[in-house]
Protein backbone atom coordinates (compact mmCIF):
# COMPACT_ATOMS: atom_id res chain seq x y z
CA UNK A 1 0.00 0.00 0.00
CA UNK A 2 1.33 3.16 -1.10
CA UNK A 3 1.40 6.13 1.51
CA UNK A 4 -1.35 7.96 -0.59
CA UNK A 5 -3.57 5.03 -0.10
CA UNK A 6 -2.64 4.59 3.71
CA UNK A 7 -3.71 7.66 4.43
CA UNK A 8 -6.48 7.75 2.54
CA UNK A 9 -9.80 7.69 4.53
CA UNK A 10 -13.67 6.51 3.06
CA UNK A 11 -14.78 9.56 5.50
CA UNK A 12 -12.56 12.59 4.27
CA UNK A 13 -14.66 13.24 1.40
CA UNK A 14 -13.43 16.46 0.24
CA UNK A 15 -9.64 15.48 0.26
CA UNK A 16 -10.74 12.49 -1.51
CA UNK A 17 -11.09 14.54 -4.70
CA UNK A 18 -8.37 15.73 -5.30
CA UNK A 19 -6.35 12.10 -4.61
CA UNK A 20 -3.53 11.28 -2.83
CA UNK A 21 -1.57 14.03 -4.03
CA UNK A 22 -3.87 16.54 -1.82
CA UNK A 23 -3.94 13.96 0.91
CA UNK A 24 -0.06 14.63 1.09
CA UNK A 25 -0.01 18.12 0.85
CA UNK A 26 -2.82 19.23 3.67
CA UNK A 27 -0.90 17.21 6.05
CA UNK A 28 2.23 18.93 4.98
CA UNK A 29 0.10 22.03 5.59
CA UNK A 30 -0.96 21.30 9.09
CA UNK A 31 2.32 20.32 9.99
CA UNK A 32 4.15 23.46 8.52
CA UNK A 33 1.75 25.43 10.10
CA UNK A 34 2.25 23.85 13.76
CA UNK A 35 6.35 23.56 12.97
CA UNK A 36 6.19 27.33 12.77
CA UNK A 37 3.89 27.81 16.18
CA UNK A 38 6.25 25.64 18.63
CA UNK A 39 9.63 26.97 16.60
CA UNK A 40 8.85 30.33 17.28
CA UNK A 41 8.07 29.42 20.84
CA UNK A 42 11.67 27.92 21.38
CA UNK A 43 13.95 29.66 18.37
CA UNK A 44 14.06 32.89 20.44
CA UNK A 45 15.80 31.89 23.65
CA UNK A 46 19.47 31.74 22.40
CA UNK A 47 18.79 35.64 20.85
CA UNK A 48 17.68 37.31 23.74
CA UNK A 49 21.06 38.58 24.93
CA UNK A 50 21.40 40.05 21.09
CA UNK A 51 17.98 41.21 21.14
CA UNK A 52 18.52 42.67 24.52
CA UNK A 53 21.73 44.77 23.59
CA UNK A 54 20.78 45.55 20.29
CA UNK A 55 17.07 47.39 21.42
CA UNK A 56 18.09 48.60 24.99
CA UNK A 57 16.33 46.36 26.87
CA UNK A 58 16.24 46.26 30.86
CA UNK A 59 17.78 42.81 32.08
CA UNK A 60 14.46 42.79 34.15
CA UNK A 61 12.13 43.14 31.02
CA UNK A 62 13.93 41.24 28.36
CA UNK A 63 11.93 38.32 29.25
CA UNK A 64 8.78 39.96 27.99
CA UNK A 65 10.03 38.93 24.38
CA UNK A 66 8.84 35.59 25.48
CA UNK A 67 6.39 36.51 27.73
CA UNK A 68 4.02 38.56 25.29
CA UNK A 69 3.97 35.25 23.04
CA UNK A 70 3.48 32.37 25.67
CA UNK A 71 0.70 34.92 27.42
CA UNK A 72 -1.38 35.60 24.05
CA UNK A 73 -0.77 32.00 22.91
CA UNK A 74 -2.43 30.93 26.39
CA UNK A 75 -5.19 33.16 26.65
CA UNK A 76 -6.59 32.72 22.95
CA UNK A 77 -6.46 29.45 22.45
CA UNK A 78 -9.61 28.26 23.44
CA UNK A 79 -11.16 30.82 21.67
CA UNK A 80 -9.13 29.90 18.51
CA UNK A 81 -9.99 26.22 18.29
CA UNK A 82 -13.83 27.45 18.61
CA UNK A 83 -14.02 29.64 15.26
CA UNK A 84 -12.59 26.89 13.27
CA UNK A 85 -15.81 24.64 14.59
CA UNK A 86 -18.05 27.84 14.18
CA UNK A 87 -16.39 29.38 11.16
CA UNK A 88 -14.51 27.14 8.61
CA UNK A 89 -11.68 25.56 9.18
CA UNK A 90 -9.85 26.95 6.11
CA UNK A 91 -10.98 30.23 6.80
CA UNK A 92 -9.67 30.53 10.18
CA UNK A 93 -6.46 29.07 9.08
CA UNK A 94 -5.64 31.32 6.59
CA UNK A 95 -6.37 34.44 8.96
CA UNK A 96 -3.91 32.95 11.48
CA UNK A 97 -1.39 32.16 9.02
CA UNK A 98 -1.79 35.87 8.02
CA UNK A 99 -1.41 36.97 10.95
CA UNK A 100 1.62 35.30 12.29
CA UNK A 101 3.04 36.30 9.08
CA UNK A 102 2.40 40.04 9.60
CA UNK A 103 3.27 40.11 13.19
CA UNK A 104 6.65 38.29 12.00
CA UNK A 105 7.50 40.96 9.53
CA UNK A 106 6.76 43.60 12.04
CA UNK A 107 9.13 42.22 14.95
CA UNK A 108 12.20 41.54 12.61
CA UNK A 109 12.06 45.41 11.74
CA UNK A 110 11.66 46.82 15.15
CA UNK A 111 14.03 49.15 16.45
CA UNK A 112 12.17 49.42 20.22
CA UNK A 113 11.65 47.05 23.07
CA UNK A 114 7.86 48.19 22.45
CA UNK A 115 7.07 47.37 19.19
CA UNK A 116 9.20 44.12 19.46
CA UNK A 117 6.99 43.12 22.63
CA UNK A 118 3.62 44.15 20.86
CA UNK A 119 4.25 41.98 17.08
CA UNK A 120 5.48 39.09 19.36
CA UNK A 121 1.96 39.32 21.15
CA UNK A 122 0.26 39.18 17.60
CA UNK A 123 2.28 36.21 16.38
CA UNK A 124 0.88 34.40 19.57
CA UNK A 125 -3.06 35.80 18.86
CA UNK A 126 -1.69 34.16 15.42
CA UNK A 127 -0.48 30.84 16.83
CA UNK A 128 -3.48 30.80 19.10
CA UNK A 129 -5.61 31.01 15.70
CA UNK A 130 -3.93 28.54 13.21
CA UNK A 131 -2.50 26.03 16.17
CA UNK A 132 -6.30 24.41 16.81
CA UNK A 133 -6.73 24.64 13.15
CA UNK A 134 -3.99 22.33 12.13
CA UNK A 135 -5.47 19.41 13.93
CA UNK A 136 -9.04 20.58 13.23
CA UNK A 137 -8.10 19.84 9.47
CA UNK A 138 -6.71 16.25 9.83
CA UNK A 139 -9.28 15.47 12.42
CA UNK A 140 -11.73 15.87 9.76
CA UNK A 141 -9.66 14.47 6.76
CA UNK A 142 -8.25 11.75 8.25
CA UNK A 143 -11.14 9.89 10.11
CA UNK A 144 -10.62 6.50 9.45
CA UNK A 145 -8.17 4.72 13.10
CA UNK A 146 -4.85 4.01 10.98
CA UNK A 147 -4.79 7.09 8.45
CA UNK A 148 -5.65 9.56 11.89
CA UNK A 149 -2.63 7.86 13.74
CA UNK A 150 -0.02 8.25 11.35
CA UNK A 151 -1.63 11.89 10.28
CA UNK A 152 -1.42 13.04 13.90
CA UNK A 153 2.02 10.99 14.37
CA UNK A 154 3.03 13.07 11.53
CA UNK A 155 2.00 16.46 13.41
CA UNK A 156 3.14 15.30 17.18
CA UNK A 157 6.78 14.62 15.41
CA UNK A 158 6.48 18.00 14.09
CA UNK A 159 5.27 19.41 17.57
CA UNK A 160 7.98 17.72 19.38
CA UNK A 161 10.80 17.97 16.87
CA UNK A 162 10.62 22.01 16.38
CA UNK A 163 10.99 23.06 20.18
CA UNK A 164 14.44 21.05 19.85
CA UNK A 165 15.24 22.45 16.60
CA UNK A 166 14.72 26.08 17.80
CA UNK A 167 17.15 25.61 19.91
CA UNK A 168 19.55 24.97 16.82
CA UNK A 169 18.27 27.34 14.49
CA UNK A 170 18.34 29.67 16.98
CA UNK A 171 21.71 29.50 17.50
CA UNK A 172 22.76 29.24 13.54
CA UNK A 173 21.09 32.14 12.78
CA UNK A 174 21.89 34.41 15.58
CA UNK A 175 25.92 33.72 14.99
CA UNK A 176 25.84 33.96 11.18
CA UNK A 177 23.42 36.39 10.31
CA UNK A 178 21.11 38.58 12.66
CA UNK A 179 18.28 37.47 15.34
CA UNK A 180 15.93 39.66 12.93
CA UNK A 181 15.92 36.87 10.81
CA UNK A 182 14.60 34.67 13.33
CA UNK A 183 11.33 36.54 12.91
CA UNK A 184 12.00 37.48 9.03
CA UNK A 185 12.57 33.73 7.98
CA UNK A 186 8.62 33.52 8.66
CA UNK A 187 8.05 35.94 5.92
CA UNK A 188 8.65 33.57 2.92
CA UNK A 189 7.36 30.35 5.09
CA UNK A 190 3.78 32.07 5.99
CA UNK A 191 3.57 33.39 2.18
CA UNK A 192 3.68 29.53 0.91
CA UNK A 193 1.57 28.02 3.36
CA UNK A 194 -0.91 30.38 2.84
CA UNK A 195 -0.95 29.65 -0.59
CA UNK A 196 -0.96 26.01 0.25
CA UNK A 197 -3.60 26.39 2.85
CA UNK A 198 -5.68 28.12 0.13
CA UNK A 199 -5.20 25.95 -2.46
CA UNK A 200 -5.96 22.12 -0.92
CA UNK A 201 -7.29 22.44 2.22
CA UNK A 202 -11.04 21.94 2.06
CA UNK A 203 -13.70 24.22 3.76
CA UNK A 204 -16.13 23.21 6.31
CA UNK A 205 -19.41 24.99 6.22
CA UNK A 206 -18.98 25.32 10.28
CA UNK A 207 -22.15 25.54 12.63
CA UNK A 208 -23.85 27.85 10.42
CA UNK A 209 -25.01 30.16 13.35
CA UNK A 210 -21.40 32.01 13.47
CA UNK A 211 -21.93 34.50 15.64
CA UNK A 212 -25.31 33.99 17.35
CA UNK A 213 -23.61 30.53 18.45
CA UNK A 214 -20.41 32.23 20.22
CA UNK A 215 -20.18 32.21 23.67
CA UNK A 216 -19.83 36.07 24.25
CA UNK A 217 -19.43 35.95 27.71
CA UNK A 218 -17.84 32.33 28.23
CA UNK A 219 -14.83 33.31 25.39
CA UNK A 220 -14.38 36.81 27.55
CA UNK A 221 -13.92 35.48 30.97
CA UNK A 222 -11.92 32.40 29.92
CA UNK A 223 -9.51 34.55 27.75
CA UNK A 224 -9.57 36.83 30.40
CA UNK A 225 -8.62 34.04 32.95
CA UNK A 226 -6.27 32.53 31.21
CA UNK A 227 -4.10 35.47 30.36
CA UNK A 228 -4.40 37.00 33.74
CA UNK A 229 -2.82 33.40 34.81
CA UNK A 230 -0.30 33.48 32.26
CA UNK A 231 0.91 36.83 33.30
CA UNK A 232 0.90 36.19 36.65
CA UNK A 233 3.07 32.95 36.39
CA UNK A 234 5.56 35.32 34.04
CA UNK A 235 6.14 38.11 36.35
CA UNK A 236 6.94 35.93 39.13
CA UNK A 237 10.24 35.59 38.04
CA UNK A 238 10.38 39.23 38.43
CA UNK A 239 8.21 40.01 41.76
CA UNK A 240 9.01 36.79 43.40
CA UNK A 241 5.25 34.41 44.18
CA UNK A 242 4.22 36.02 47.59
CA UNK A 243 3.94 39.67 45.70
CA UNK A 244 0.81 41.52 45.49
CA UNK A 245 1.60 41.83 41.60
CA UNK A 246 1.89 38.27 40.95
CA UNK A 247 -0.97 37.12 43.55
CA UNK A 248 -3.30 39.79 42.82
CA UNK A 249 -3.02 38.31 38.75
CA UNK A 250 -3.21 34.48 39.93
CA UNK A 251 -6.28 36.12 41.92
CA UNK A 252 -7.98 37.52 39.31
CA UNK A 253 -7.09 34.45 36.66
CA UNK A 254 -8.46 32.46 39.08
CA UNK A 255 -11.90 34.27 39.79
CA UNK A 256 -12.55 34.49 35.84
CA UNK A 257 -12.09 31.06 35.28
CA UNK A 258 -14.33 29.91 38.40
CA UNK A 259 -16.92 32.58 36.30
CA UNK A 260 -16.20 30.50 33.24
CA UNK A 261 -17.07 27.32 34.38
CA UNK A 262 -20.63 28.80 35.84
CA UNK A 263 -21.32 30.50 32.51
CA UNK A 264 -20.77 27.39 31.13
CA UNK A 265 -22.28 25.08 33.20
CA UNK A 266 -25.44 27.10 33.82
CA UNK A 267 -26.17 30.06 31.31
CA UNK A 268 -24.72 29.34 27.80
CA UNK A 269 -27.08 28.41 25.24
CA UNK A 270 -23.82 27.20 23.12
CA UNK A 271 -21.37 27.39 25.70
CA UNK A 272 -17.96 27.41 24.35
CA UNK A 273 -16.73 24.69 26.02
CA UNK A 274 -19.51 22.15 26.85
CA UNK A 275 -18.46 20.72 30.16
CA UNK A 276 -20.14 17.34 28.99
CA UNK A 277 -16.57 16.48 26.62
CA UNK A 278 -14.69 16.13 30.14
CA UNK A 279 -16.98 12.86 30.78
CA UNK A 280 -15.13 11.22 27.69
CA UNK A 281 -12.44 9.54 30.09
CA UNK A 282 -9.85 9.44 27.18
CA UNK A 283 -10.07 13.30 26.39
CA UNK A 284 -10.08 14.45 30.27
CA UNK A 285 -7.00 12.00 30.92
CA UNK A 286 -5.25 12.41 27.77
CA UNK A 287 -5.20 16.17 28.76
CA UNK A 288 -3.78 15.42 31.86
CA UNK A 289 -0.86 13.38 30.38
CA UNK A 290 -0.12 16.05 27.60
CA UNK A 291 0.02 18.80 30.89
CA UNK A 292 2.71 16.80 32.60
CA UNK A 293 4.39 15.36 29.12
CA UNK A 294 4.71 19.23 28.25
CA UNK A 295 5.78 20.82 31.18
CA UNK A 296 8.81 18.19 31.95
CA UNK A 297 9.93 18.40 28.03
CA UNK A 298 10.14 22.29 27.64
CA UNK A 299 11.30 22.79 30.73
CA UNK A 300 14.03 19.59 29.81
CA UNK A 301 15.08 22.86 26.47
CA UNK A 302 15.13 25.00 29.09
CA UNK A 303 17.64 23.57 31.57
CA UNK A 304 19.42 21.31 29.32
CA UNK A 305 20.65 24.32 27.21
CA UNK A 306 22.14 26.13 30.53
CA UNK A 307 23.26 22.86 31.16
CA UNK A 308 25.21 22.48 27.95
CA UNK A 309 26.62 26.66 28.17
CA UNK A 310 26.66 26.98 31.94
CA UNK A 311 28.29 23.44 32.77
CA UNK A 312 30.08 22.17 29.73
CA UNK A 313 30.70 24.99 28.17
CA UNK A 314 29.40 24.63 24.87
CA UNK A 315 29.00 27.69 22.41
CA UNK A 316 25.65 28.76 21.30
CA UNK A 317 26.01 26.78 18.01
CA UNK A 318 27.44 23.88 20.02
CA UNK A 319 24.58 23.92 22.26
CA UNK A 320 22.46 23.73 19.18
CA UNK A 321 23.85 21.09 17.14
CA UNK A 322 23.82 18.62 20.89
CA UNK A 323 20.34 19.10 20.36
CA UNK A 324 19.76 16.34 17.46
CA UNK A 325 20.02 13.34 19.02
CA UNK A 326 16.95 14.32 21.17
CA UNK A 327 15.52 15.78 17.37
CA UNK A 328 15.78 12.73 15.82
CA UNK A 329 14.79 11.01 18.92
CA UNK A 330 11.45 12.16 18.97
CA UNK A 331 10.99 12.07 14.67
CA UNK A 332 11.09 7.90 14.91
CA UNK A 333 9.99 7.68 18.07
CA UNK A 334 6.53 9.70 16.97
CA UNK A 335 6.45 8.13 13.75
CA UNK A 336 8.10 5.06 14.72
CA UNK A 337 4.38 4.23 17.26
CA UNK A 338 2.66 5.64 14.02
CA UNK A 339 1.42 1.93 13.22
CA UNK A 340 1.26 0.85 16.92
CA UNK A 341 -1.12 3.12 18.14
CA UNK A 342 -4.45 1.77 15.89
CA UNK A 343 -3.91 -1.51 17.10
CA UNK A 344 -3.04 -1.33 20.79
CA UNK A 345 -4.81 1.66 21.84
CA UNK A 346 -2.83 5.07 22.87
CA UNK A 347 -2.48 3.59 26.73
CA UNK A 348 0.30 1.35 26.65
CA UNK A 349 2.43 3.38 23.83
CA UNK A 350 2.15 6.25 26.98
CA UNK A 351 2.88 4.46 29.93
CA UNK A 352 6.02 2.76 28.30
CA UNK A 353 6.79 6.23 26.54
CA UNK A 354 6.35 8.47 29.79
CA UNK A 355 8.83 5.42 31.65
CA UNK A 356 11.47 5.73 29.01
CA UNK A 357 11.52 9.73 29.08
CA UNK A 358 11.83 9.32 33.05
CA UNK A 359 14.51 7.37 32.63
CA UNK A 360 16.18 9.47 30.56
CA UNK A 361 15.69 12.42 32.61
CA UNK A 362 16.91 10.65 35.11
CA UNK A 363 20.49 10.02 33.63
CA UNK A 364 20.40 13.66 32.09
CA UNK A 365 20.25 15.03 35.75
CA UNK A 366 23.90 13.54 36.92
CA UNK A 367 25.62 15.62 33.86
CA UNK A 368 28.43 17.10 35.64
CA UNK A 369 31.44 19.45 34.99
CA UNK A 370 33.61 17.09 33.14
CA UNK A 371 30.79 14.68 31.80
CA UNK A 372 31.68 13.08 28.27
CA UNK A 373 28.66 14.32 25.45
CA UNK A 374 28.51 10.29 24.18
CA UNK A 375 28.49 9.14 27.99
CA UNK A 376 26.70 12.06 29.76
CA UNK A 377 24.74 13.50 26.93
CA UNK A 378 23.99 11.04 23.98
CA UNK A 379 22.42 8.13 25.59
CA UNK A 380 19.84 10.26 27.87
CA UNK A 381 19.01 12.64 25.10
CA UNK A 382 18.23 9.91 22.32
CA UNK A 383 15.89 7.82 25.53
CA UNK A 384 14.41 11.02 25.97
CA UNK A 385 13.56 11.98 22.51
CA UNK A 386 12.42 8.50 21.30
CA UNK A 387 9.64 8.30 24.97
CA UNK A 388 8.61 11.76 24.17
CA UNK A 389 7.54 11.07 20.30
CA UNK A 390 5.73 8.24 21.33
CA UNK A 391 3.90 10.69 23.95
CA UNK A 392 3.31 13.33 21.91
CA UNK A 393 1.33 10.85 18.82
CA UNK A 394 -0.30 8.85 21.30
CA UNK A 395 -1.60 12.18 23.23
CA UNK A 396 -2.83 13.32 20.34
CA UNK A 397 -4.84 10.57 19.40
CA UNK A 398 -6.12 9.94 22.76
CA UNK A 399 -7.26 13.74 23.26
CA UNK A 400 -9.54 13.59 20.73
CA UNK A 401 -11.00 10.48 20.66
CA UNK A 402 -14.48 9.55 20.78
CA UNK A 403 -15.50 13.48 19.57
CA UNK A 404 -18.02 14.18 16.88
CA UNK A 405 -16.56 15.94 13.76
CA UNK A 406 -18.06 19.36 15.05
CA UNK A 407 -15.97 19.64 18.28
CA UNK A 408 -12.28 18.36 16.78
CA UNK A 409 -11.67 22.24 16.98
CA UNK A 410 -12.98 22.59 20.56
CA UNK A 411 -11.14 19.17 21.12
CA UNK A 412 -7.24 20.78 19.29
CA UNK A 413 -8.01 23.62 21.59
CA UNK A 414 -8.45 22.19 24.89
CA UNK A 415 -5.11 19.83 24.01
CA UNK A 416 -3.20 23.27 22.71
CA UNK A 417 -4.14 24.68 25.63
CA UNK A 418 -3.28 22.64 28.34
CA UNK A 419 0.21 22.23 26.86
CA UNK A 420 0.86 25.64 26.86
CA UNK A 421 -0.20 25.83 30.47
CA UNK A 422 1.77 22.85 31.41
CA UNK A 423 4.83 24.19 29.58
CA UNK A 424 4.62 27.57 31.52
CA UNK A 425 3.79 26.17 35.12
CA UNK A 426 6.50 23.34 34.73
CA UNK A 427 9.31 25.77 33.67
CA UNK A 428 8.58 28.12 36.25
CA UNK A 429 8.13 25.69 39.04
CA UNK A 430 11.25 23.99 38.04
CA UNK A 431 13.20 27.45 37.78
CA UNK A 432 12.11 28.40 41.31
CA UNK A 433 13.27 25.00 42.96
CA UNK A 434 16.65 25.23 40.95
CA UNK A 435 16.95 28.77 41.97
CA UNK A 436 16.36 27.96 45.64
CA UNK A 437 19.28 25.12 45.59
CA UNK A 438 21.68 26.93 43.58
CA UNK A 439 21.54 29.60 46.69
CA UNK A 440 21.78 26.68 49.12
CA UNK A 441 24.75 25.53 47.31
CA UNK A 442 26.65 28.58 47.05
CA UNK A 443 25.47 29.78 50.92
CA UNK A 444 27.22 26.94 51.64
CA UNK A 445 30.47 27.21 50.23
CA UNK A 446 30.43 25.37 47.17
CA UNK A 447 31.50 27.14 43.77
CA UNK A 448 29.69 28.48 41.13
CA UNK A 449 29.82 25.42 38.62
CA UNK A 450 28.88 22.99 41.08
CA UNK A 451 26.37 24.79 42.51
CA UNK A 452 24.45 25.14 39.15
CA UNK A 453 25.19 21.53 38.74
CA UNK A 454 23.34 20.71 41.81
CA UNK A 455 20.48 23.31 40.65
CA UNK A 456 20.01 22.16 37.05
CA UNK A 457 19.89 18.81 38.12
CA UNK A 458 17.66 18.75 40.55
CA UNK A 459 15.02 20.64 37.81
CA UNK A 460 15.88 17.75 35.43
CA UNK A 461 15.03 15.28 38.16
CA UNK A 462 11.95 17.54 38.80
CA UNK A 463 10.99 17.04 34.96
CA UNK A 464 11.06 13.24 35.38
CA UNK A 465 8.86 13.58 38.45
CA UNK A 466 6.15 15.45 35.88
CA UNK A 467 7.00 12.32 33.66
CA UNK A 468 5.63 9.56 36.54
CA UNK A 469 3.09 12.04 37.37
CA UNK A 470 1.93 11.74 33.88
CA UNK A 471 2.49 8.08 33.41
CA UNK A 472 -0.11 7.33 36.32
CA UNK A 473 -2.72 9.97 34.43
CA UNK A 474 -2.07 7.18 31.59
CA UNK A 475 -3.14 4.72 33.50
CA UNK A 476 -6.68 6.47 32.93
CA UNK A 477 -6.59 6.58 29.19
CA UNK A 478 -9.28 3.77 28.16
CA UNK A 479 -7.80 0.68 26.57
CA UNK A 480 -8.12 0.16 22.57
CA UNK A 481 -11.54 -1.54 22.82
CA UNK A 482 -13.22 1.17 24.72
CA UNK A 483 -11.72 4.12 22.33
CA UNK A 484 -13.33 1.59 18.89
Amino acid sequence: MTTAESLRTSDAAPAEAGGGRRLRLILLACCLGQFMNVLDASVVNVALPSIGAELGFAPTRLNWVNNAYTIAVCGFLLLGGRFADLFGQRRVFLAGVALFTLASSVGGMADDPATLVLARAFQGLGAAVMAPATLTVLGTTFTAPGARARAFGMWSVVSGAAGAVGVLAGGLITEWFSWRWILLVNVPIGLLLFALVRWVVPETPGSGAGRRALDVPGAVTVTAGLMAVAYGIAESHTYGWGSSHVLGALGAGVVLLVLFLLIQAKFAASPLVPLAVFRNRSVSSANLVAFFSIAALFSTFYFFTLTLQQVLGYSPLRTGLSYLPLSLGIAFGGWGVSRLVPRTGPRPVLITGLALSAVGLLWLSRIGEHSAYTTGVLGPALLLGFGMGGVLNATTNAATAGLPPRQAGLASGLLNTTRQLGSAIGLVALAAVSAARTETALGGGGTLPQALVSGYGLALAGAAVFCLAGLLAALAVPSRNALD
